[in-house]
């Protein structure tokens, strides 16, 4: 068996942050070969996440890459299994890159296909093998669990923790504001962008229940319409984006704001951590 020196060992050990005797088993399977013994902890990585496949990943963390100028966004969902990995540096850059490759490469169904392309930090790696050595280094199940692309102008926001994150789609205007606008989106969590999206059952239920309260309260007939729409306002307020006072700037409504900056807000989609 070859003599594997400290040296050789705690060089195999920077390379891979794994145990040092692990380190040097590998290099005297592999008779102090630094890349066979990569490779060989890489292997043995892949067959121990394998096993532990089943086990539950319940945190994590989205990732979002939105280019109004591109015409692009794209939002991914990364999960772990410990509140502990989602802030780790290496972490987080894996959730970039996926979104990052994601969105400026050639769009993927799922995220096999994916993972299968090349990572936007790591040269000469794709997006599985970076994956792979980050879950064998920290020894937890990665999981991507969503992914989507949008092939349009969209501004995007994700929560610093990781646990929200929202594309929106935009024509015109500047990506900051496309930006300020996902980011509203995240906090109100509007259901839909415009009044004409709300279900029209559902707006004349409610019409209708102002209306009984305000008879109720002895409200004059002619004036009982008027109070109901002015009533209605709230109502919108908390389900429909651009009737929605902009959290940056609470005295206008998103849909003012965006009309000053020659912005149509089309459409917008929010995830929430471990959501559906």
């Amino acid at each position: 068996m070859a003599e594997i020196t400290a040296a050789q060992v705690k060089a195999l050990r920077d390379k891979t942050q794994l145990p040092m005797m692990e380190c040097k088993r590998a290099l005297q399977e592999t008779g102090g070969d630094q890349d066979a013994a990569f490779e060989l902890l890489r292997k043995q990585g892949k067959k121990t996440m394998a096993a532990r496949s089943s086990r539950e990943t319940a945190f994590g963390r989205m990732a979002v890459h939105a280019d109004v100028e591109a015409g692009v966004g794209a939002m991914i969902e990364l999960q772990c299994e410990s509140a502990s990995v989602v802030g780790q540096d290496a972490f987080v850059q894996l959730a970039n890159d996926l979104a990052t490759q994601l969105a400026t490469g050639p769009g993927a169904a799922t995220a096999g296909e994916l993972l299968a392309q090349p990572s936007p930090s790591q040269p000469g790696m794709t997006l599985a093998e970076q994956k792979d050595d980050l879950s064998n280094k920290i020894r937890e199940v990665f999981n991507v669990s969503r992914i989507t692309r949008v092939d349009k102008p969209c501004g995007g926001y994700a929560h610093h923790t990781g646990t929200l994150g929202v594309l929106v789609e935009v024509s015109g205007g500047p990506q900051a504001l496309a930006n300020e606008i996902a980011m509203h989106v995240a906090a109100m969590q509007p259901a839909v962008v415009s009044i004409e999206q709300l279900p029209a059952d559902d707006v004349d239920k409610e019409r209708g229940i102002l209306r009984a309260a305000a008879l109720e309260e002895g409200k004059p007939e002619n004036i009982v319409d008027k109070m109901v729409e002015g009533r209605m306002r709230t109502y919108y307020e908390q389900r429909v984006l651009l009737e929605q006072p902009f959290v940056k700037e609470e005295k206008k409504k998103v849909g003012a704001i965006a009309k000053e900056a020659g912005m149509t807000v089309e459409g917008f989609e929010s995830w929430k951590l471990g959501g559906e």
